[in-house]
C-alpha cells in the first residue's frame, strides 16, 4: 500500500512563492479534516462540502484555494501519513544491527499503525476508492530499505542466503496488511500482531546455529 504521493509536497496555488504560516496552518487543519471525514465515512464521503463543514470552513473554496482537486489533497494526505511513518522509522532503525533492524523495522511499523489508526484507515480508505495512484517502480522504491537491511543481515552472516526481493517483499505485504486486519478485526493487538511476524521472520532469516 506505497504510495506515490510525493507530488503533494509542492501542491497548491501559491504561485511558487513560500507559503505563509496561516496558509501551511489553514491547509494543516484541512488536511487534518479530510482524514476525519474518510475514516468516519469512507473515501466516497470525502467531497469538499463535506470536508469544509468537518473544518468549520465557510466556504469549499478556501479548499480550493489550497487544492486544486480531491486527487490532490488525498495525494497530501498520503504523503503526510507516510511522511510521518518515515520519520517514525528513522528514529528506531538507526544504529540497530542487521538482526535487530528487522525486529525495529516491523515493531515501528505496527507501532505507528496502532498509534495512527484514523490516518492509516483514511490511506486504506483512499487506496481501496482509487485515490492513490501508482507510478513504475514505485514498488522497488517501497522494498529498497527493506532489501538493503536484509543483504547487510546476510553479509554480516546473521541472515541465511534467500532472495532478498522475494523475503522483501513478503515481509512488506504482512506489516502493510495490519490496517486492513483491523478493518475487520479492531480489537487484534498490534504488539501481539508484531510479536507474531518478528518471530516468523526470525526464524525465516536466520543462519543456521
Amino acid at each position: 500500500m506505497q504510495a506515490n504521493a510525493g507530488k503533494a509536497r509542492g501542491s497548491g496555488n501559491t504561485g511558487g512563492r513560500a507559503r505563509t504560516f496561516t496558509e501551511s496552518a489553514r491547509r494543516a487543519q484541512i488536511v487534518a479534516a479530510a482524514i476525519d471525514v474518510i475514516a468516519d465515512g469512507g473515501y466516497a464521503s470525502a467531497s469538499f462540502a463535506a470536508i469544509a463543514r468537518r473544518a468549520g470552513l465557510s466556504s469549499t473554496g478556501l479548499i480550493s484555494y489550497h487544492f486544486a482537486s480531491k486527487s490532490d489533497l488525498m495525494a497530501q494526505v498520503t504523503a503526510e501519513t507516510y511522511g510521518a511513518l518515515g520519520a517514525h522509522m528513522a528514529g528506531r532503525m538507526a544504529a540497530a544491527s542487521p538482526a535487530r533492524a528487522l525486529e525495529a523495522y516491523i515493531r515501528g511499523v505496527t507501532d505507528f499503525v496502532a498509534g495512527h489508526r484514523r490516518e492509516m484507515k483514511a490511506v486504506l480508505e483512499i487506496f481501496l476508492g482509487g485515490g492513490i495512484s501508482y507510478t513504475p517502480g514505485t514498488e522497488l522504491v517501497a522494498l529498497s530499505p527493506v532489501e538493503e537491511m536484509l543483504r547487510a543481515g546476510q553479509s554480516a552472516g546473521e541472515f541465511r542466503e534467500f532472495d532478498t526481493r522475494v523475503m522483501a517483499a513478503v515481509i512488506q505485504r504482512a506489516v502493510d496488511g495490519l490496517p486492513f486486519l483491523l478493518e475487520t478485526h479492531p480489537d487484534i493487538d498490534p504488539d501481539a500482531y508484531a510479536d507474531e511476524l518478528i518471530t516468523t521472520f526470525t526464524l525465516a532469516t536466520r543462519s543456521a546455529p
